[in-house]
């Protein structure tokens, strides 16, 4: 009798599955045990705020825009040791994972970051980065991960769809999960092989309103902005890639003044504003609750010690977490029962 692979087992549980992801990403970048803050502590939290998904970022880099080698940092790349545990570890707390690789720039600024790449040699630069995805590719299927993302936010380098295409084949060579590709909130339409994939990702920093404010933005018109982008992102959808869900890969605030204006910006410096967070997750939620084209939600991200004195993205200690529980909590209507067209 032929008994399929454990990892092979999730991915048809997966596909056959139409419930929600309900996701947040987790970093692990640093952590803090004299605090109580560790790794497999973020896990055990997502878990019990009533998440399905994690979401766990890895990073390589590489030095400047105009770089065309990709490696490990020494200080911005974990261990693998550690993300392998916490893999484990969210599989032992009963959450599915998304491996997500991000390219992290060293040496960035205004107008350059990884969305405006412009490698002196391209095609060493392809080369590189086929090796870092082939990488992770490989751990995602040691270890049963049930999703994996392609890359993040690489604008500049989406238009060489040959090259994106030849490399989402050897992936599927190699890992029999699910895939996705994360494109900036901004540029999900210039991405011409999403037909490639399994689901359409991206981010969902959209701004919520169109200039800064003094008070709290009104919670209609947040409601309004999200309405807004709902109905363009299905008419796109249905147009061009009719049938196909969509996931927000990375979605949050950070809890600040201006949160709803430049929600992708969180070095802007604004005083603490817990209540211009919350109203921000609670207009996605209300939107988007019910939408059945909907496949998930990372939100980001569960990262840092949050609480009211926190300005940061976490939700961790702060009134947009309980918005977080009534949204992982909420029953959405099935939709397609496959992912895979």
């Amino acid at each position: 009798m032929f008994t399929a692979p454990p990892v092979v087992l999730s991915v048809l549980v997966a596909l056959a599955s139409p419930a929600r992801w309900n996701g947040m990403a987790v970093t692990p970048y640093s952590e803090d045990p004299s605090r109580g803050l560790t790794f497999m502590g973020m896990v055990d939290e997502i878990a019990d705020i009533g998440a399905t998904h994690a979401s766990i970022v890895v990073q390589w880099s590489q030095n400047n825009v105009e770089s065309q080698h990709i490696g490990p940092h020494p200080k911005e790349t974990q261990d693998e040791t550690v993300v392998r545990a916490m893999i484990r570890r969210s599989r032992a707390r009963g959450l599915k994972v998304m491996l997500f690789p991000i390219l992290w720039i060293e040496h960035r600024g205004p107008g350059r970051w990884r969305g405006t790449l412009r490698p002196a040699n391209p095609a060493q630069w392809w080369g590189s980065y086929r090796t870092f995805i082939l990488h992770f590719a490989e751990l995602a299927r040691s270890e049963d991960v049930e999703v994996f993302s392609v890359g993040s936010e690489l604008a500049s380098m989406e238009a060489d769809e040959a090259r994106w295409r030849a490399l989402i084949a050897e992936v599927r060579a190699r890992y029999p999960g699910l895939l996705t590709y994360s494109a900036n909130w901004d540029h999900y339409e210039a991405v011409a092989f999403w037909d490639a994939l399994d689901v359409i990702g991206m981010t969902g920093y959209h701004r919520l309103i169109p200039e800064p404010v003094d008070d709290q933005p009104p919670e209609a018109s947040l409601r309004a902005a999200w309405t807004s982008v709902r109905t363009a992102l299905l008419t796109w959808r249905d147009r061009r890639w009719p049938g196909r869900r969509l996931l927000f890969t990375e979605l949050g605030y950070p809890s600040q003044e201006g949160a709803a204006y430049r929600p992708w910006e969180y070095t802007l410096g604004g005083a603490v504003d817990l209540e211009e967070q919350r109203r921000c997750y609670a207009a996605f939620a209300d939107v988007w609750r019910d939408e059945p084209s909907l496949a998930g939600v990372f939100f980001w991200n569960w990262w840092g010690h949050g609480g009211p004195l926190d300005s940061n993205y976490t939700p961790r200690g702060k009134p947009a977490l309980e918005v977080v529980r009534r949204f992982f909590g909420s029953s959405p209507s099935p939709g397609p029962a496959n992912l895979r067209p």
